[in-house]
């Protein structure tokens, strides 16, 4: 059984704009907070200056607005693995009805040494960490 990676997500009062939901840009914040705790649970280093990839693309598709009160959980997983590079999906739900869902995103990160200022191939034991979490679309 693959694992889907969870987290909650607290929303804060300067998440909210003037229309009183959370801003559209902040949605690109709580993916990066789930990216840094899976990372950081998966990894056997928690200095997150090691990690090894860089963002390389990110999307989001908004469903319903987050407002202030709302109980928002963030659920993870691997959408694909590549040679160099691998695959993200989100989706940001209530943590009470995991049937309401705010939004479903994507992210593409390309492994990558900052040393050499080139990208490498994903890290064998990197890899065997995101197929833990690989869901078939």
């Amino acid at each position: 059984m693959k694992k889907i990676f969870k987290i909650q997500i607290q929303v804060r009062f300067r998440d909210i704009d003037g229309m009183g939901h959370v801003n559209n840009a902040v949605f690109f914040t709580y993916f990066e907070e789930g990216r840094k705790a899976f990372f950081q649970k998966n990894s056997t280093d928690s200095d997150l200056s090691v990690f090894p990839f860089i963002l390389a693309h990110t999307g989001c598709d908004f469903i319903n607005p987050i407002r202030l009160n709302t109980q928002l959980s963030l659920q993870m997983w691997v959408k694909k693995i590549g040679n160099k590079s691998f695959e993200l999906g989100y989706s940001l739900v209530d943590s009470i009805d995991e049937s309401i869902t705010y939004a479903k995103g994507e992210s593409v990160q390309v492994c990558f040494d900052y040393g050499e200022n080139k990208s490498i191939a994903v890290p064998s034991e990197l890899m065997q960490k995101l197929s833990e979490y690989m869901l078939c679309a």
